[in-house]
């Protein structure tokens, strides 16, 4: 148990940041109705991706890492939270755009996307990428006692 969901912990992590860069990359103006499937199923990559983050990430918290005493009276803690918190609450919006494309497309149209839509779009992606770098940042530094 102590190998494996710290393990399972960053295999989240890096599925996390890989569904995030492909979206990134995917997500240009005049994208085609295959790209726009393709986003829909690699932002479900993506959720699943968190929720791994999230219920590994609770079991080092409760059962395998530190105890909670030390991660909850770390400030630094608390501020990976807050971000992880805020990074799924931005994620809502382009998983909403993609699956609003993707079943425009399954009804056989072709959605009208703006060169705005994308650019907003793509910036929540980018803010959640910033998001997910810094994370394990405090990871580390949590790890090493800092901010105690």
């Amino acid at each position: 148990m102590e190998i494996i969901i710290p393990y399972l912990h960053y295999l989240g992590i890096m599925a996390l940041m890989g569904s995030l860069i492909a979206e990134h990359l995917i997500l240009k103006p005049g994208i085609k109705n295959t790209q726009i499937k393709s986003l829909a199923g690699i932002d479900l990559v993506y959720g699943i991706a968190a929720i791994v983050v999230l219920a590994t990430g609770l079991l080092r918290w409760f059962v395998v890492g530190k105890g909670s005493e030390f991660y909850l009276s770390n400030p630094l803690f608390h501020t990976k939270l807050t971000l992880f918190v805020i990074m799924g609450i931005l994620s809502i919006w382009p998983t909403i755009r993609f699956l609003r494309w993707r079943r425009g497309v399954n009804k056989g149209e072709t959605p009208d996307i703006s060169d705005k839509l994308i650019k907003s779009t793509l910036m929540f992606i980018r803010i959640e990428l910033l998001i997910v770098a810094i994370i394990p940042l405090l990871a580390v530094m949590i790890a090493r006692g800092i901010g105690m």
